[in-house]
C-alpha cells in the first residue's frame, strides 16, 4: 500500500468520526426534545444526503455533509423544529448539487419535504435580468414557498447562520457580499420572525467580517470592563433577590450584555464613544408562573417589588404583556436607577415568553398540548399569517427592479410598531412612522387608491398625516379621487408602496408603450437601426438609467428628440463629463501638479474599465497614481483607512463605496456577484474632506483655542467653520483636508483635551 492510498484511508476514517459524531449529536437533542417520533425517518434522510454529498468538501476542507448536518442541528436545538424540519435541512442542497431531482426526494420522503426543499433550492434565469444578482431572485423565490409553509424560511435562516460561522473560508469580496445580504435581509427576517438569539448572532458576525477592527475594539473593551460590570450586577441584584425569594417565586437572573453589533451601531447613529454608552448591562428576570394564566399578573407584581427597591424611570416603561409586538415577543422592561447611579434596564418574563423570545414562532408550539408541528404550521396566527399575506401581495406584482424589490420586502420588516384602532375599535397593528394612507392601503386597496384623507381621533387630517399608538381612525374616500405619483413619497409600508407603484406602473405602461412607438418612428425617419445599444446610448445621453424611463420621458414629452441626438448617435457631440446626473464624480484630490506631470496625470485619469477576464477575487489597491481611475459616489466620501468595498457598474466602472453606506448596503444585497475588495495604499500625499461636530459649553475664547489647536498644532487646513450657541450651550462643525482616518483620529483626540468641549464626532 502507497503513502498516497494509507493517507486516504486515514483521512476518510478521520472524516467518517467527524460525520458520525455531528449526527450522533443531531439524534441525541432530538431525542431530548419534545419531538420524539421520526428518528427512522432523519437516519434514512441522513444516509441518503451523506451518500449523494460523497467525496465533496467546502471551501474549508470539511466534508460538505458537515454544513447540511450543522443546518439541521440549529433547525432542532436553535429553533426548536421537529422531523419534517430536520429531513429537509438534512436534504437541503441535494437537488441544487446533486442529479438527483425535487420529484425524487418527493418520491422517497413525501411531498411535504419535497415542497420544503425545491422552495430552499436556487433557481437559474428570472424576473430581474441577469443584471440583478441571483440572490434577489432566490429569496423572491424563498418568499412564494414560504407564504405556504413557514418552514422554508426558518430552515433558510439556519442555512445562513451556518454559513456566516463559516465565512473565513471565503474570499474577502465574497464576505461582504454575503455579511451585507445578511445584515440587508436575513437578521431583520429572523427578527420579525421571533429568532432574537439568532438574529444578533448575525448581526455580529455581519459586523465582524465588514469591520473586523472596531468589532476587535469593542470586544476588547467588553473585556476590560467585564470585572466592574460584573460587579455592578452583583450589587444590583442582592436586593432583587431577596424581594423575588419573599415572594417565593421559582426564576433566574441573567446579566445581559449589548452585543458589539448594537454597541457600534449606537455609537454610529448617537455619534458618541463606546464609554458614553450607558446601557450596556441589562438584568434579565426569567420565573416560572405558580399559575400559567396568571403569568401577566405575576410580572406586574415582580414591576411592583422592584419599584419599592429602586427608583424607576417614569419615560423607560415598555409593556408588550397584553399587545406582545407582532413577531411574539412579550416582556415588561423597566428602567430603575442603581445605587451607583446607573440607569439599569431590567426585563420581566415567564419562561414562556423568554423561550418565544430567543427561539421565536417554534417556542408557541411547546405550549399547546397535543399537537404536531405540521399542525402548529398551517396553525391561524393571526399577526403572522397578516404579514404573510402582505408580503404575497408584494410577490403577486413584483417589482422589476431587483433592489426596488428588495426595499419592499426591507420595508416590511418592521421592528417598531403603533397600535391604531379602526372606528369599531378593532386593534390594527402597524409600523412606526406610518402614515394615514399606509392605514387605509393596510386595510383594503380600494381604501387606500381612493383615500382623501381621514379623521383621526374625529379630527380632519390628511393623507401624510402620521399615526401615534392609540389613534383611532376613519378613512375618508372618494371615487373620483386616483392615486398620485407624490403618494409614494410620504407612505411607509411595504403593502403601500408596492401597491401605490403597481398602480403607477399600470397607468404608465400606456405613456411608454406610445413613447417606445415614438422612438422607433424617429429612428427609422433618421436612418437608425433601433437596436438595444442605440437605446442604451439615448438613455446615457438623457441621463435615465432604464429603457423604461426613456420611453416614459418620450410618452410625456419631457425628452424631445432633435439634432442633438442625431449627434449623439453618429458620435459628433463633444464628450460628456463624467459627473453628470449619476449622483458621482471622479476624485479629485486637492493636491499641487507640477506642469511635467500633466499628460502622466491625464493618462492616469483615464476611469478603469473591468476587463472581461478580470479576478474578482483579489483585492484592488488604490495608490496616488490610480485613484482617478475610480468612482466615488456622492452617497457617503470614502477616504483612506475607511473600511471600503468596490462595485461594478452597468458600464464596467468601479464605484468606491464605504461598507457602512447605505446604498452599499442595497448593493451587497441585490448585486453581491459585482461587489470587489477595496484595500488603500495611500502615502500621506493628497488631501480628502472630512467634517468634525463639536459640541459643549460655550465660553469666550473656545474658538480660538478649537482653531489653534487643529491649524497650529496640528497643520490642518480648515475649510469651513460653523457655530451656534443656545443657551450656554453650542453645536459647531468644523470641515477639515485631511490625509486619512488616523489625522480624524489624532484631531479628535487632541479636542478632547479642550476644557468645555463635550462631544466631538467625525459626521460619516
Amino acid at each position: 500500500m502507497t503513502d498516497e492510498e494509507k493517507k486516504l484511508i486515514e483521512q476518510e476514517a478521520a472524516d467518517d468520526k467527524l460525520i458520525n459524531e455531528a449526527y450522533e449529536k443531531l439524534i441525541n437533542d432530538y431525542q431530548n426534545s419534545r419531538h420524539r417520533q421520526k428518528i427512522d425517518l432523519i437516519a434514512k434522510a441522513f444516509n441518503f444526503a451523506r451518500q449523494a454529498h460523497k467525496g465533496v468538501r467546502r471551501l474549508s476542507g470539511e466534508p460538505y455533509i458537515m454544513h447540511p448536518i450543522a443546518v439541521a442541528q440549529i433547525v432542532c436545538s436553535e429553533i426548536g423544529l421537529g422531523s419534517t424540519s430536520i429531513c429537509a435541512a438534512l436534504l437541503h442542497d441535494v437537488v441544487e448539487d446533486t442529479d438527483y431531482t425535487v420529484e425524487d426526494i418527493s418520491n422517497m420522503f413525501g411531498p411535504k419535504i419535497a415542497q420544503i426543499v425545491d422552495g430552499l433550492t436556487k433557481i437559474s434565469g428570472g424576473i430581474f435580468g441577469e443584471q440583478a444578482s441571483a440572490q434577489a431572485e432566490n429569496f423572491k423565490k424563498l418568499l412564494l414557498t414560504m407564504s405556504e409553509d413557514i418552514r422554508v424560511i426558518l430552515i433558510k435562516i439556519a442555512d445562513r447562520l451556518h454559513n456566516m460561522r463559516t465565512l473565513d473560508s471565503q474570499p474577502a469580496n465574497k464576505q461582504y457580499k454575503i455579511a451585507g445580504e445578511t445584515l440587508y435581509l436575513y437578521a431583520p427576517l429572523a427578527h420579525r420572525l421571533g429568532l432574537y438569539k439568532i438574529k444578533s448572532e448575525l448581526e455580529n458576525l455581519s459586523f465582524r467580517f465588514e469591520h473586523p477592527e472596531e468589532y476587535a475594539t469593542i470586544e476588547r473593551k467588553l473585556e476590560e470592563t467585564r470585572l466592574s460590570r460584573h460587579k455592578s450586577f452583583d450589587e444590583f441584584i442582592q436586593p432583587i433577590e431577596a424581594a423575588l425569594q419573599k415572594m417565593g417565586l421559582q426564576y433566574e437572573i441573567k446579566e445581559r450584555v449589548k452585543t458589539p453589533y448594537s454597541i457600534w451601531s449606537k455609537m454610529q447613529k448617537k455619534h458618541v464613544t463606546f464609554d458614553e454608552i450607558y446601557d450596556i448591562l441589562a438584568v434579565r428576570i426569567i420565573f416560572t408562573p405558580k399559575v400559567r394564566e396568571e403569568e401577566i399578573n405575576e410580572c406586574w407584581n415582580i414591576y411592583v417589588a422592584l419599584t419599592k427597591i429602586y427608583k424607576k424611570n417614569p419615560d423607560r416603561i415598555r409593556d408588550w404583556l397584553n399587545q406582545p409586538k407582532a413577531n411574539g415577543y412579550q416582556a415588561l422592561h423597566v428602567t430603575l436607577m442603581s445605587k451607583q447611579g446607573l440607569w439599569i434596564e431590567v426585563q420581566i418574563r415567564s419562561d414562556r415568553m423568554d423561550e418565544v423570545a430567543e427561539q421565536g414562532l417554534a417556542a408557541h408550539w411547546k405550549y399547546k398540548e397535543g399537537v404536531s408541528e405540521d399542525d402548529l404550521i398551517t396553525e391561524d396566527e393571526t399577526e403572522l399569517n397578516e404579514w404573510l399575506h402582505t408580503i404575497k401581495e408584494i410577490l403577486d406584482d413584483p417589482q422589476p427592479d431587483a433592489m426596488d424589490f428588495l426595499d419592499a420586502i426591507k420595508l416590511n420588516l418592521f421592528a417598531s410598531e403603533i397600535f391604531v384602532f379602526t372606528p369599531k375599535g378593532e386593534i390594527k397593528t402597524m409600523p412606526a412612522d406610518c402614515t394615514v394612507l399606509d392605514f387605509a392601503f393596510s386595510i383594503h386597496t380600494f381604501l387606500g387608491s381612493h383615500c382623501i384623507g381621514a379623521k383621526v381621533n374625529h379630527k380632519l387630517v390628511p393623507l401624510s398625516h402620521r399615526l401615534a399608538s392609540g389613534d383611532q381612525v376613519e378613512i375618508l374616500t372618494s371615487k373620483s379621487h386616483h392615486v398620485q405619483p407624490s403618494w409614494i413619497n410620504f407612505v411607509t409600508t411595504a403593502k403601500a408602496k408596492a401597491k401605490i407603484q403597481a398602480i403607477l406602473r399600470r397607468a404608465s405602461r400606456d405613456i411608454q408603450k406610445k413613447g417606445e412607438e415614438r422612438l422607433e418612428e424617429w429612428l427609422e425617419k433618421n436612418d437608425f437601426e433601433s437596436t438595444p445599444a442605440i437605446i442604451d446610448r439615448l438613455c446615457h445621453f438623457h441621463d435615465v438609467q432604464r429603457r423604461e424611463e426613456l420611453f416614459q420621458g418620450i410618452g410625456e414629452n419631457t425628452i424631445l428628440l432633435g439634432e442633438k441626438d442625431i449627434d449623439e448617435l453618429k458620435g459628433k457631440n463633444k464628450k460628456k463629463t463624467e459627473n453628470t446626473g449619476g449622483g458621482w464624480r471622479k476624485y479629485v484630490p486637492f493636491v499641487k501638479a507640477k506642469k511635467e506631470e500633466e499628460e502622466k496625470q491625464e493618462e492616469q485619469q483615464k476611469l478603469f474599465v473591468v476587463p472581461e477576464k478580470f479576478n474578482r477575487k483579489k483585492p484592488i489597491y488604490i495608490n496616488e497614481e490610480n485613484i482617478h481611475q475610480y468612482l466615488f459616489p456622492d452617497c457617503c466620501h470614502p477616504i483612506p483607512g475607511d473600511d471600503t468595498l468596490g462595485y461594478i457598474d452597468n458600464r464596467n466602472r468601479i464605484e468606491i463605496h464605504k461598507r457602512t453606506c447605505p446604498i452599499a448596503n442595497k448593493l451587497k444585497a441585490s448585486y453581491g456577484n459585482r461587489i470587489l475588495d477595496v484595500k488603500w495604499d495611500m502615502h500621506k500625499k493628497l488631501f480628502f474632506d472630512a467634517t468634525i461636530r463639536l459640541g459643549g459649553i460655550d465660553r469666550r475664547g473656545l474658538v480660538n483655542e478649537v482653531t489653534r489647536v487643529i491649524s497650529n498644532q496640528l497643520s490642518v487646513d480648515i475649510r469651513k467653520l460653523t457655530f451656534t450657541t443656545e443657551d450656554g450651550i453650542f453645536d459647531g462643525i468644523i470641515d477639515l483636508r485631511v490625509h486619512d482616518r488616523d489625522d480624524v483620529a489624532e484631531i479628535i483626540d487632541k479636542l478632547k483635551e479642550v476644557d468645555d468641549l463635550k462631544e466631538i464626532s467625525q459626521i460619516l
